[in-house]
């Protein structure tokens, strides 16, 4: 595996950023999960803008434009001869002392490239249907770290990860502070009722995922009912159908949340058709290398 760092390419044993980079101190940076097929890149403009976006609400400068950041992640896939992989994209706010102050960060940004082959979830999931969990930990407040910024800080989605596996499950619900549902640990989540499909708004402390505008695009072209507003667990519960979207996963269904079997208990009609209009969106788009 080549890693590309800084503008240069290093064997995966040999990257290695500094133990005083603010990214790995205090998860002072921002980062996109991108993905390729066919060796198409699928929405990498909107996931460089994403991360732009991201940056520039944490004052972070990329101290590269958006259109050498997409020739640095050609060029990563190109360097590891990968059709199909996972492009992890990480810009930090560099090397600076022991101190939070972001000004200390003198000896630039560091931008790290990795792609290789990703599997987030077992392949038999996608048939069966996952089983989730709401769980304690809420999602971040805007006002206080704004989960629309995909930051390096990831504890809070990590802590609700370690109470879904506690639970013996894969996945798990959170939600906002008002107690309305956000998002899951790595994805977003829509649900199907009476033919209409439903997903939380952006504004309520969810990342505006670039799988679950994918979705919502598919479901305009199709002239399929699509509505962005605040959903309590209560109507996940009653929902005919369930399921995940994000760049890792996909589109993934869920058959089960918090004991409650979602309509038959495996995957709806609607569900499985959106995967595969899905499937074959990421065929046709992407930018090429």
């Amino acid at each position: 595996m080549k890693i590309y760092i800084d503008g240069k390419f290093y064997d995966k044993d040999e990257a290695k950023v500094s133990v005083f980079d603010h990214g790995l101190l205090y998860g002072d940076g921002v980062f996109e999960g991108i993905r390729s097929y066919n060796r198409r890149v699928f929405k990498l403009n909107e996931h460089i803008d994403r991360l732009f976006e991201s940056a520039q609400s944490i004052m972070l400068k990329i101290p590269l434009t958006k259109e050498q950041l997409i020739k640095a992640v050609l060029a990563t896939l190109k360097a590891n001869k990968l059709d199909n992989a996972y492009i992890r994209l990480v810009v930090t706010r560099g090397v600076g002392d022991l101190g939070l102050d972001p000004r200390k960060c003198s000896q630039g940004r560091t931008i790290i490239i990795i792609a290789d082959k990703v599997a987030l979830y077992p392949q038999e999931l996608y048939r069966a249907g996952l089983v989730i969990v709401t769980v304690p930990t809420v999602r971040n407040l805007p006002e206080a770290l704004n989960p629309q910024i995909k930051s390096l800080n990831y504890l809070n989605n990590i802590l609700a990860k370690i109470e879904a596996a506690n639970a013996g499950c894969d996945e798990a619900i959170m939600l906002d502070s008002l107690g309305y549902v956000a998002e899951c640990t790595g994805d977003n989540i829509f649900v199907v009722k009476n033919g209409h499909l439903y997903t939380p708004p952006q504004c309520m402390g969810t990342l505006r995922g670039i799988t679950r505008d994918s979705i919502l695009e598919i479901a305009r072209k199709h002239k399929i009912s699509a509505h962005e507003h605040v959903i309590t667990r209560h109507e996940v519960y009653i929902s005919d159908e369930c399921f995940l979207t994000g760049t890792a996963a996909e589109v993934i269904p869920v058959v089960k949340v918090d004991g409650r079997v979602i309509g038959q208990g495996k995957p709806g009609k609607l569900t499985l058709s959106l995967m595969q209009k899905f499937k074959e969106m990421t065929k046709k788009e992407g930018v090429k290398y």
